[in-house]
């Protein structure tokens, strides 16, 4: 079998070698080759790719990223990935002898060199990357393609870029869990109203508020981990969509890319999966923002206020350049901004990804390219920095709720419950009160205890039941009406009592802690991969 290859390794290396020589002695006679357009630096390389439609020409901010954590988002770089990668297993399968594997490995380890150079190039097309281990080393260099496709590498870049991005997201993600439950921690006898169809429905704490988005925040931890398990599956090995008669070690290269296995059928690897797996991260995204915005929301509605429980500290807000009076609260809206972008980038991956017929390349990269993840992460960090800024007041909180009738369905089930009145006469009782107390100007504090008296006669009659009376006296008739006694009496599971509070708060403490435990294992792996990767290309190189 090694005979038997080797002699197909040279029989294909003089057939790469003529069509090397074909294509340099006559380009015009041939579609435009990325490999044989000179350029010289990294955006004559990319505008020459553009010209003929073979990338997009990228940012001008991008064509110089050196830093790692740059070139971790760069094409360049994963392509060079790949290419180490590639030679690797290579030489493993004995596809390649080990001295020409040697060789391209030199070709490789010279072109991610040389672009650390000043004027060196960091092209973004395989082929340019390709001319680069060519011009080293010579035509042998583009041996390394052997079974590969530009498909099956973009497929297998990109999905390891999104990884990179997800990731980073779920970071930033665990940071606002953070703030929100140290926040809650603060705030767990802090009593505000809640809201139903934009209006006063029921007291609850603070606490209890931002734990019900802290557990929506989990849920997308959750989704993280299911759709990693998805995506961070490798398509190198399946070349243009269905394989090639070169037998690769398709789980070798994944391994070494830092991928948990391959995407078995070679058609869904780089011309389906790229499609579901890529809408699916934008919908996480997407639906944690319109999260985001919804608590914004809640924050701006109270700053509205002529008397807001909830403020932005002085220094976090700017002045107006004509009302001396004016607190603008920018942070707020500028959060507010960035998720709607959010949402719109999402909404614009999955309509690129629309009504296209397949291995078309609208939808195999939208959310890379349109900056979905680092966009969600710039608001994550905006959602930060409201948190950080803002200021409870909780006697203005409580002072809100004893000024209107939030805690009137209080008065029914008491009535119920003590005193055997069916609910809907306690309630209809109740919504009497609140109507007079409305149209008087009264609150809970100042209603007249015999108007309380005679309502309850009257709704005792209308439904024709026996004792008039209201069973309550004047100080329990108070204390019912009180937001706080509704709050503290509240039982079962999930409720804005501070026992039941503390509770959750807990247990969401010890969700945080599993998941940015799961992310150091995540990214533990994928060093060790990297690292993995680096060994056996060097010693390669060595040999």
């Amino acid at each position: 079998m090694q005979a038997i290859l080797a002699v197909r390794t040279t029989v294909d290396r003089c057939a790469l070698v003529a069509t090397f020589v074909l294509a340099v002695a006559a380009p015009r006679a041939l579609a435009a080759d990325t490999g044989q357009l000179a350029c010289r630096s990294t955006a004559e390389c990319a505008a020459q790719a553009a010209r003929i439609g073979a990338a997009l020409a990228p940012p001008a901010a991008t064509l110089t990223a050196t830093s790692k954590a740059e070139q971790a988002e760069d094409q360049f770089y994963w392509l060079n990935n790949i290419n180490k990668a590639s030679v690797v297993m290579l030489v493993e399968e004995k596809i390649l002898p080990r001295d020409t594997g040697r060789l391209i490995a030199r070709g490789v380890a010279h072109t991610i060199d040389q672009a650390a150079q000043p004027g060196g190039r960091r092209p973004s097309d395989v082929l340019q990357i390709e001319k680069i281990i060519t011009d080293d080393i010579g035509p042998e260099g583009s041996l390394i393609h052997a079974g590969r496709s530009r498909q099956d590498m973009y497929a297998t870049f990109r999905m390891a870029q999104l990884r990179n991005q997800v990731l980073d997201f779920s970071d930033a993600l665990d940071a606002l869990r953070e703030r929100l439950l140290a926040l809650a921690a603060k705030n767990v006898h802090t009593i505000v109203p809640a809201y139903t169809n934009g209006v006063q429905a029921q007291p609850v704490t603070l606490a209890h508020y931002l734990l019900a988005y802290a557990a929506s925040f989990g849920r997308d931890a959750e989704r993280i981990h299911e759709l990693y398990a998805r995506m961070n599956r490798c398509a190198m090995g399946t070349a243009v969509l269905a394989n090639s008669s070169w037998p690769l070690n398709r789980a070798s290269m994944a391994e070494l890319l830092g991928f948990d296995g391959i995407i078995e059928n070679s058609m869904d690897a780089g011309q389906v999966s790229p499609s579901d797996i890529g809408i699916e991260a934008a919908g996480i995204a997407a639906s944690n923002a319109i999260r985001l915005g919804a608590i914004l929301g809640d924050i701006h509605t109270q700053y509205h206020q002529t008397r807001p429980w909830l403020l932005l500290d002085e220094g976090a807000t700017y002045t107006s350049s004509a009302m001396p009076q004016k607190r603008n609260p920018g942070l707020i809206m500028r959060a507010r901004e960035a998720a709607s972008n959010v949402v719109g980038l999402a909404e614009t991956a999955t309509l690129r990804a629309h009504n296209v017929t397949t291995g078309m390349t609208d939808y195999k990269a939208p959310a890379a390219e349109l900056g979905l993840f680092p966009q969600a992460v710039r608001t994550l960090a905006a959602m930060n920095a409201v948190l950080d800024a803002l200021t409870v007041n909780p006697e203005r909180s409580l002072q809100e709720l004893e000024s209107d009738w939030t805690a009137s369905m209080e008065l029914a089930e008491v009535l119920q419950m003590k005193y055997g009145v069916p609910f809907r006469v306690g309630h209809g009782f109740a919504s009497s009160i609140v109507t007079f107390a409305r149209a008087n100007g009264f609150v809970p504090r100042t209603f007249p205890y015999a108007k309380a008296q005679e309502l309850y006669a009257e709704a005792i009659r209308r439904n024709k039941l026996e004792g008039e009376r209201l069973p309550l006296a004047e100080a329990e008739f108070r204390k019912v009406l009180s937001a706080r006694y509704m709050v503290e009496t509240r039982v079962g599971i999930g409720g804005p009592q501070p026992a039941e509070v503390e509770r959750m708060l807990g247990e969401a403490e010890g969700r945080l802690r599993a998941d940015k435990a799961w992310m150091s294992r995540t990214r533990q792996r994928l060093a060790d991969a990297d690292a993995a990767l680096d060994q056996a290309f060097g010693l390669l190189l060595a040999r």
